[in-house]
């Protein structure tokens, strides 16, 4: 693995920019996330996240079209690089590695 690595939170950030593609921006990644751990996340959390992987290099953003919607706020769109997707392809064989080399459980029947 890379010298540059990503934390569990960042992991899942990152997946769901990639996910998300043109919606990836704070109130979607944070509505996404959310649904799909089953808890409440704060805005700051997304952020600070985002912010530190954009500043790794695993993350670009632009801003998006203002929009009636947003009362002419324009959206941080955000678009994964290509080392993201490098070290996502790593982090998941290192995983897949490790999950195939769990022993099988031995459970025991007594008493049934």
């Amino acid at each position: 693995m890379k010298k540059t690595k990503l934390g569990e939170f960042e992991e899942l950030v990152l997946l769901t920019v990639i996910v998300l593609q043109e919606e990836a921006y704070g109130v979607e990644i944070k509505k996404e996330l959310e649904s799909r751990l089953g808890q409440t996340l704060s805005v700051g959390s997304i952020q600070s996240a985002l912010k530190r992987m954009e500043q790794k290099g695993f993350l670009t953003s632009a801003f998006g079209e203002a929009t009636n919607k947003r009362g002419g706020k324009r959206k941080r769109i955000y678009s994964a690089t290509s080392s993201a997707h490098n070290v996502l392809n790593e982090i998941k064989e290192i995983r897949k590695g490790l999950w195939n080399s769990m022993p099988q459980p031995k459970f025991s029947l007594k008493g049934i």
